[in-house]
């Protein structure tokens, strides 16, 4: 037995045992991220609007880092065999947390469309664990 040619060899669907992925990390940054875009459009205060842009922006880092850590450890083949439309869905949400959604927008609308595309995705994520 060596460390290159392991005696046994095991199989895990996660990186972990399963429990550690949770889209709700996703849709508590995606929240902060509209509740921010909705202080700034009721504010005026131009140092308040300067700081609420940097922390929405870092908040929508988050939703992304989220969202991929889902997609790159917990969704497997099988997830997008019995749910064609996960990668257009994790496409979409990623786009929707980056510089053309609500990183770059004040708009709440952007917010509540991220939100939207969690809740999709948080969906599928729980009938798969169901399924496991």
């Amino acid at each position: 037995m060596s460390l290159l040619n392991p005696a046994t060899s095991v199989n895990a669907h996660c990186d972990l045992p399963c429990g550690v992925y949770d889209p709700a990390q996703a849709k508590v940054e995606a929240q902060s991220v509209k509740a921010i875009q909705e202080k700034y459009q009721a504010n005026t205060d131009p140092e308040f609007r300067a700081r609420a842009l940097v922390i929405k922006e870092e908040r929508a880092e988050l939703v992304k880092h989220h969202l991929w850590v889902l997609w790159t450890d917990y969704f497997k083949p099988n997830h997008a065999e019995k749910y064609p439309q996960l990668h257009e869905l994790f496409w979409k949400a990623t786009k929707a947390a980056g510089a053309a959604g609500a990183k770059g927008s004040v708009d709440p609308a952007q917010g509540q469309q991220l939100l939207d595309l969690i809740e999709e995705i948080s969906t599928i994520f729980w009938e798969t664990k169901a399924a496991a």
